[in-house]
């Protein structure tokens, strides 16, 4: 009995919810014939629509389409089906073309609008739904036009829902996908036999497919074009709702759809054509040049709350808009794509978007997309310090990418790059010994340097005075002004030439075994990457001489997160790939190729008497080859072994053989070479 009226409830629940799907489905027809009886029987075609029932009808069926939706949770209703199968929407699109009855197109404008507002399911996928849209999209922003309210609002919409679902872009502005004309796809999630019909777009006609990819979209019509003309509309929220069409159209940049936007459509063309005319409108006979230069700053959106009909507000408000246009997309790709993929746990992930950033990053000019940038990578409590801890990551891969992605930083023309990634930490020099007396270092340093030549891993060979270097110069002349004076502590240039050169024990050196050049092999490539800093540097103010030191503990002093992991990696030199020490040694020679005093100080200046627990990286080096000393012992004809190490690095090798200790012995060529390098960019920066 129990088991009976269940099913009995079931049955009655079921009939409750089929009742009123017939009810909806026949009242949303009914209400549409009315709208077709009207034009059958009236004959008055003077009559306003607002004076018929038609705007009633249509706020009914979209009324019963809303609610459908709701009760249908996701699937295709009834009357949606209905209004797609019959083509509803392209009726009421030709009904409004015609404006018959007068007024006619406003009632189709608010249909439309509010139908792709109101309507959840994605839309505009939909052939029967598009293709009318595109319709609508042609009768906006003509001359003359009565809706120009009614016509932002539509496109306002429209645009929102592009945002929404990128790939309907191409949709929209009719532009063929050649490769799905070629081999149309089928979802099998659409494969639903009631909708089949409507839901994809059969292959279009050759000669359609020609025409629409083999030239862009046309610029006097379409969904730019009519967002472009009705933002100079004098109604401020029509222009309004046009400007902000226009940016959720270039947030797609951000997206794989926003190419369509820049190759395949004259919207930078439009966009530029706009400013020039607003600039040929500027009336410069009469122009005070005073009052140009000294013209304040609004923001593009101020125009709209008090309606200027100022040719030269009108100008700086584009101009205005134009960059925030421009800003607009890299930003929300930064923060909404970017940023979640390098915070990302998948190694995959992390390695491709931070190789990404790193091309960004050495492609960018705008000074105020490279402003974002920084701000973007150095300023952010979470994604800064991540991204340099990947310096030392446990994936090589990792670790490289995120070392060039320093290395692109470094080059760009940006004072807070370098503030905030090592001045900062440095400014104290809370490295330096506070029981030092800093006007006897330079006589130690001499004794130091003495006590070099007595070293038996040392060669006197390599052992030069200031008057043997002069004597050959190099082929590119050091740059004696990039330091007013010399550093206080800081040896000759000959001392500090042969302190770099006379790190390499003797019986490591490998370079006269293939007989290369010594250091001035480097001095050309030094003079051009110091030049180079120089010139990126110029405008910052830096100082000539060093700030006096704080009268804090050395204890305290900590070099900043970027030289810590590079310190840590370049200590781990003779451990790490190849390629890895290549781009390792080339950030460290970048940071001493520039000319503030603090980096002379700390990356160049073998003198410099640091405090306990503080390191440089001159003692850097040191304990290296502390540590070089030991691990050759294990390594059998070393000679030999660094010999065809040498030429497998250049390719020399006919055969290809694996080397025992090839890491070991890989990583000794680059550290020859890193000292080498190091004295160059000292004997080129040094007066």
């Amino acid at each position: 009995m129990e088991a009976f009226s269940r099913l009995s409830s079931m049955l009655l629940h079921a009939l409750e919810t089929r009742e009123p799907t017939v009810d909806l489905l026949e009242s949303f027809v009914n209400h549409w014939k009315s709208i077709a009886n009207y034009y059958i029987k009236t004959t008055d075609a003077s009559r306003p629509v607002r004076q018929t029932e038609i705007p009633w009808c249509l706020r009914q069926m979209l009324d019963i389409l809303v609610y459908e939706e709701k009760q249908q949770m996701g699937e295709t209703g009834a009357c949606l089906e209905y209004l797609l199968q019959h083509k509803l929407l392209e009726t009421l699109c030709t009904l409004g073309k015609a404006q018959y009855p007068p007024g006619m197109v406003q009632q189709v404008l608010l249909f439309f609008s509010k139908f792709l507002s109101q309507i959840q399911k994605p839309l505009l996928q939909l052939v029967n739904v598009y293709r009318p849209v595109q319709k609508l999209i042609g009768l906006c922003a003509l001359p003359g036009s009565q809706t120009e309210v009614e016509e932002a609002q539509f496109l306002l919409v429209v645009c929102s829902r592009v945002k929404q679902d990128p790939p309907t872009l191409r949709n929209l502005l009719q532009i063929v996908d050649k490769s799905s004309a070629r081999a149309p796809v089928f979802d099998q999630s659409h494969s639903d036999a009631q909708s089949s019909n409507h839901r994809t777009e059969p292959p279009p006609p050759p000669g359609q497919s020609d025409s629409s990819t083999s030239s862009r979209v046309q610029s006097e019509s379409g969904l730019l074009w009519a967002l472009l003309q009705l933002t100079s509309s004098a109604r401020g929220p029509v222009a309004l709702k046009a400007f902000e069409g226009l940016l959720l159209l270039s947030a797609l940049q951000a997206e794989p759809s926003g190419e369509i936007l820049c190759d395949e459509t004259l919207l930078g063309e439009l966009l530029a054509g706009r400013l020039l005319q607003l600039y040929s409108l500027l009336p410069m006979e009469d122009l005070d040049p005073g009052e140009v230069q000294s013209w304040p700053h609004k923001p593009w959106s101020s125009q709209f709350s008090c309606w200027s009909s100022d040719h030269m507000t009108n100008f700086f408000s584009w101009l205005d808009f134009l960059d925030h246009l421009m800003e607009e997309a890299p930003q929300i790709w930064m923060l909404d794509v970017l940023q979640p993929q390098l915070l990302h746990t998948c190694e995959q992930v992390v390695l491709v978007s931070t190789s990404i950033l790193c091309v960004a990053v050495r492609f960018v000019r705008s000074r105020s997309l490279l402003d974002q940038l920084v701000h973007f990578l150095l300023r952010s409590n979470t994604l800064s310090p991540l991204l340099l801890q990947r310096c030392d990551h446990i994936s090589d891969q990792v670790s490289f990418a995120s070392l060039s992605l320093v290395d692109e930083l470094l080059q760009k023309p940006h004072k807070d790059i370098l503030d905030l990634l090592v001045l900062r930490f440095l400014q104290s020099r809370s490295y330096l010994s506070p029981q030092e007396d800093r006007w006897t270092e330079s006589n130690e340093a001499h004794e130091d340097s003495n006590g070099l030549e007595e070293d038996p891993f040392f060669s006197e060979s390599l052992l030069f005075s200031e008057s043997e270097l002069l004597l050959s110069p190099p082929p590119t002349p050091p740059l004696c002004s990039f330091s007013s004076a010399p550093l206080s502590g800081l040896g000759s240039a000959a001392d500090v030439v042969n302190s770099f050169l006379c790190l390499v024990p003797v019986q490591v050196r490998s370079a006269q075994l293939f007989q290369e050049g010594g250091y001035e092999s480097y001095v050309h490539d030094a003079h051009t990457q110091v030049t180079e800093c120089r010139s990126v540097s110029l405008s910052w103010d830096w100082p000539l001489s060093l700030p006096a030191p704080s009268s804090g503990e050395g204890g305290d002093f900590f070099e900043g997160p970027l030289l810590k992991v590079l310190f840590d990696r370049l200590g781990r030199v003779l451990e790490q790939p190849y390629e890895l020490n290549l781009k390792l040694t080339a950030v460290l020679s970048r940071l001493s190729s520039f000319s503030h005093p603090l980096l002379h100080e700390y990356l160049l200046n073998p003198y410099v008497h640091l405090s306990p627990c503080c390191r440089s990286l001159f003692s850097v080096l040191i304990r290296l080859m502390g540590e070089l000393m030991q691990r050759i012992q294990h390594v059998p004809d070393l000679t030999a072994g660094l010999l065809n190490t040498r030429r497998d690095l250049l390719a020399l090798n006919t055969t290809t053989t694996r080397l025992e200790h090839g890491t070991l012995l890989r990583g000794l060529v680059v550290l020859e070479e890193f000292c080498k390098e190091l004295a160059a960019i000292a004997f080129v920066k040094l007066p």
